[in-house]
């Protein structure tokens, strides 16, 4: 235990700049390909240490004439990354809408990379896992003994997670063909994204990571029910129990129902500075007699992102109808210039038009208590929806991604409803 810890303290100082401070992730900038680096296009098998073990996933690199682009692989998902730095051997991957980025060494040989996967979290903290990569992707998992029959366990099962906080509900969907597994679970207030692994006998191992998140889930099925472990990023950790059940979906909360407004007129007002130090508050002319839709959201919030160019499609569509749209942030630092920086970023990924306002932090309670209008915020993001009198219609708590599949498409048909309802 001594000599790991040994190990990650290097790997922090050779991650640090010369100030000694985590290099930003905000920064894009591509740098031209060192020569005597091996070509190091292809697909490579990347693996976190969790501290549940493994944590798997697929990595792309593809060459053009003067750099790298990556993809990061969860089953039929391909993530995007905002740049790739090469400098000789040393290799950055960078999530710069997600203050986060691996960085490497690439072997003699260009077979291997090791390093560390790093992400700004709450309070002025960082995520940090090591990394390695080898090249090719014949498996997500390491094999263990394939010859074993896999457990059937394709379809619904209703879960629970438990954790210090208590017990979560939630609805597991999984697609089985042979060994292979993918899914999601469904939650109150989002999902966990695509996960692929497999099943071998009667163990289920999953994973998935995206540049913000890492996610493993390990489990193994007796007696009818999957009893096992979650583990994201590097200090969080819940058990979780399933059991089949074609209606699960019946154990989620209503997402419309989670949160109320607590002004008697159901009116509501705000004033926060945009990403120019403008400040923006609802009584402006621009919202004047407009529907509103007042997103909290943050740039670090994968969910958030998954509906930013959902939100960004309703105000090209609608906008000239009589939409207004605003996003108010909420951020993992207190740094304002450095959270502007993000928001910027986050406007510039998803072509948002409308303007995006910092308005503190990101814990939930004093978010209700900065906002002053509802009576809590349960998930980033909640999006509060107004008639052109700026009255409370309605508030939706979270968002289902794309890796729900036909929640997806059903949750964005719903919000469409409602603005199309607003506007009339």
């Amino acid at each position: 235990m001594k000599n790991y810890f040994t190990v990650l303290i290097f790997i922090v100082v050779v991650a640090c700049d010369s100030t000694g401070q985590s290099p930003s992730a905000s920064s894009t900038a591509e740098q031209p390909l060192a020569q005597t680096t091996p070509n190091l296009a292809g697909l490579w098998r990347g693996v976190l240490a969790s501290p549940g073990g493994e944590l798997p996933f697929g990595l792309q690199l593809t060459k053009t004439s003067d750099h790298y682009q990556a993809k990061i692989l969860n089953g039929p998902e391909q993530v995007d990354t905002s740049a790739v730095v090469l400098n000789g051997n040393q290799i950055e991957i960078q999530f710069s809408w997600y203050d986060a980025r691996i960085t490497a060494t690439v072997g003699e040989h260009g077979e291997l990379m090791q390093g560390v996967w790093l992400k700004t979290a709450p309070n002025n903290t960082v995520s940090l896992l090591p990394f390695s990569a080898t090249r090719g992707y014949p498996y997500r998992f390491e094999p263990q003994d394939t010859v074993q029959m896999a457990a059937q366990l394709g379809g619904v099962w209703q879960v629970e997670f438990s954790d210090d906080d208590g017990v979560t509900v939630a609805v597991g969907e999984f697609k089985q063909s042979g060994h292979k597994l993918n899914g999601t679970f469904l939650t109150p207030t989002g999902d966990y994204r695509y996960l692929a692994g497999d099943v071998l006998g009667n163990r289920l191992r999953l994973s998935a990571f995206d540049g913000a998140h890492a996610f493993l889930f390990d489990a193994h099925l007796g007696n009818g029910q999957l009893q096992g472990n979650f583990w994201s990023r590097d200090s969080y950790h819940a058990t979780w129990v399933a059991q089949r059940n074609e209606e699960a979906y019946k154990v989620l909360p209503d997402s419309w129902e989670m949160v109320n407004v607590t002004t008697e007129d159901r009116g509501i007002d705000f004033a926060f500075e945009d990403i120019n130090g403008q400040l923006v508050q609802l009584s402006d002319e621009r919202f004047t007699n407009k529907a509103v839709i007042v997103n909290i959201f943050g740039t670090w919030c994968p969910n958030c992102n998954d509906e930013a160019p959902v939100l960004a499609e309703f105000y090209r569509k609608y906008h000239e109808k009589g939409l207004e749209i605003v996003g108010l942030a909420f951020e993992y630092t207190d740094d304002v210039a450095r959270d502007k920086r993000q928001l910027g970023t986050f406007k510039k990924r998803h072509g948002i038009e409308y303007p995006l306002l910092r308005a503190g932090q990101n814990d939930k309670a004093e978010a209700a208590e900065i906002l002053g209008f509802v009576d809590k915020i349960v998930a980033y993001p909640t999006s509060i929806f107004l008639n052109r009198n700026h009255q409370v219609v309605n508030i939706h708590s979270g968002f289902a991604g794309p890796g729900t599949g036909n929640h997806y498409l059903k949750l964005v048909h719903e919000l469409e409803q409602q603005i199309i309802e607003l506007i009339q």
